[in-house]
């Protein structure tokens, strides 16, 4: 995305989104609506950049990547990104921010992203609409932080794709906030009426496809790295794979993150302890506690 000229200090873009209403014939229809280098960003990395920008000399790498990490929206950027410009050559591909932007460079970094849209200002409008991405958002960060404390504890050498794994495994989810915020609510509205519904079946429903489709569907067409895109594939974990210990790792991050989102009381959470114990060779109450520890942190 280039620089917009006409832009000073530390203003950011502010216009909206054209919002979808209906939801499209095919899987391939909904992977025609999304464009990574037009996804917004959160306020708090748009502004980070602007500030970052005015001393463009001093920044690095890793305490760049500190902040974009953080962001799965800004995440798919930036590797979306880096894909594009390595399309059609050999070697390792970048796993993390930090790869990311060395493979980049600082200053190709700030020349390809200017002021960034706000992913927060798109919904300004819509407070219930608003208030589901900041759940997902959140969700996703409890998340990423219950996956890091699982592989530093395993001492697993890809901690950093582990977080990004976990904090991009409901992206599409995201996505769908911000672009269809209509029908994301539809969705929700179906199961607040019905419990029992299942997230899969009320997404067919409203938009004739599953947000696990989506989402690597467009991991592919961005091609994000491999090791990530394995990570988040819900399908790939259900077969023979499921015992790779990366796997577990995310998917029992994200399982206690959904049980605890409303608090510790979950009926669910003890069959989440018990595996989490086997994963990092603790007792359930250590797990516990470590649990309590890493959402306090």
């Amino acid at each position: 995305m280039a620089d917009n000229p006409g832009m000073t200090g530390t203003e950011l873009p502010s216009a909206a989104p054209t919002f979808i209403t209906r939801a499209p014939a095919s899987l391939a229809g909904w992977l025609a609506c999304f464009d990574a280098s037009q996804l917004p960003v959160l306020r708090g990395t748009a502004q980070f950049l602007e500030d970052w920008r005015l001393t463009e000399d001093a920044a690095d790498a890793h305490g760049l990547a500190e902040t974009l990490s953080a962001d799965p929206l800004m995440m798919l950027k930036l590797l979306a990104h880096v894909a594009a410009l390595r399309r059609g050559r050999e070697g390792s591909e970048p796993e993390t921010a930090t790869e990311a932007l060395v493979m980049l460079g600082i200053t190709p970094f700030f020349r390809a992203f200017g002021p960034q849209p706000v992913a927060e200002d798109w919904l300004a409008h819509d407070a219930a609409a608003l208030a589901g991405f900041q759940h997902v958002l959140r969700r996703s960060h409890r998340a990423a932080n219950f996956a890091i404390g699982f592989a530093v504890h395993r001492l697993d050498y890809d901690a950093a794709v582990i977080h990004e794994a976990a904090l991009l495994h409901d992206f599409a989810e995201l996505l769908l906030w911000l672009h269809a915020p209509a029908l994301a609510l539809e969705i929700q509205r179906r199961q607040q009426a019905d419990p029992a519904l299942r997230s899969a079946v009320a997404q067919r429903a409203v938009l004739g496809i599953e947000l696990t489709e989506l989402q690597h569907a467009l991991m592919q067409a961005w091609r994000l790295p491999a090791l990530l895109v394995q990570i988040t594939d819900d399908h790939a974990c259900s077969g023979a794979q499921a015992g790779q210990v990366q796997l577990r790792n995310v998917l029992l991050a994200i399982r206690v993150a959904r049980h605890s989102a409303q608090g510790w009381d979950n009926p669910a959470l003890p069959d989440d302890y018990r595996e989490i114990a086997e994963l990092l060779h603790l007792s359930p109450d250590a797990v516990q506690r470590l649990l309590l520890d890493i959402d306090a942190a």
